[in-house]
This record gives structure tokens, sequence and C-alpha cells, in this order.
């Protein structure tokens, strides 16, 4: 599993947000972007979409910026990353046939595995175009990185924002 980079600089973005000295100070993008030397323009999307899922509060004008929205120990890594990360497919026996906001989930992961037995339209076996690989019908590798990726997602689940900030001095030393 690999989770992209936008998931990586949104955990970093959020990171920085809770090191900053002063709480409830306001940071702007550029300032991120250049602490961990990363694209603003990238960056800007990222920061867009952490204020509409509501993980940081952003204020415009001429002295606004951006901060947390909730306490570091309220933002659940794993949960944000279900929200964050585009696509859980590992194989392509993991299929993302439906829209994200519109999927069928499994363990509230936003994938959907393909149904090998048959085709619901033409009540026939799916055939190996459809499926892309010709063993898909008795695999089981799937129900493996299935597992593996539920583990991956559910170990996420266990730690907040606030466990991985604990060395607040280093991680702002390492910022300024």
């Amino acid at each position: 599993m690999k989770l992209t980079n936008y998931s990586d600089y949104a955990l970093r973005s959020l990171i920085y947000l809770a090191v900053k000295p002063e709480a409830q100070a306001l940071a702007n993008i550029s300032d991120i972007a250049n602490s961990y030397d990363i694209s603003r323009s990238h960056l800007t999307k990222i920061i867009h979409q952490l204020g509409q899922l509501g993980y940081i509060e952003t204020i415009r004008g001429k002295n606004g910026g951006i901060r947390l929205a909730r306490a570091p120990e309220n933002i659940n890594l794993g949960i944000l990353i279900k929200q964050i990360e585009p696509d859980f497919a590992l194989v392509e026996c993991f299929a993302a046939t439906v829209p994200k906001t519109d999927a069928t989930t499994q363990q509230g992961l936003p994938i959907t595995l393909i149904d090998e037995t048959a085709d619901e339209t033409a009540n026939e076996p799916l055939s190996v175009t459809k499926q892309g690989c010709v063993i898909s019908p008795a695999c089981r590798l799937k129900g493996v990185f299935f597992e593996a990726l539920t583990a991956f997602v559910s170990v996420l689940e266990g730690y907040t924002l606030a466990d991985i900030i604990n060395n607040k001095i280093e991680l702002k030393a390492l910022l300024s």
C-alpha cells in the first residue's frame, strides 16, 4: 500500500498547524510549502479540501490564514486517509466502478469488489476482458489483499494527530 503525495502533504500540513507556537495563530500556505519544500499550488488544493472536511479553518482577507479547526486528539488518521485518499484499489479486481461518493464500501473503504459470478444485466458469467484477470473467478489473493488493506487502515485508525506530534519541540525546531 502506498499513499499518494496528496495524503502525505495533507498529513504534513496538519502536523505543521498542530505544532506551530501559538495554537490559535494563523499560518499560511506559503509557510507550510516553504517549510516542507513542496509545491504551493498543489498544497492549495489540499488545504481547500481539508477546510471542506472541517479539519482546518480558513480565514480570508488581508490578515487571513489557516489553523486547525479541531483539537489534534480529535483528528483520527485513519478516518482522514479514508476521506482523502482517492483510490484503495490495490489490484485490478478491486474495481473503482462507481464514483467515490456513491461507492459501495467495504469496511468503510471506498472500493468496490468486482462480482466475478455474473453480469447482472446479461445474466451471464463475466468475460475475461470485463474482469481483467483470467483467474479472478477462482483467485483468493484479492481476499488476502483486502485483509491487508483493512489491517493497514485499522492501524491508522488507532492513532490521532496528537499521537504523532507528542515531540512538538523537535518538530517545531525542524519546521522553523
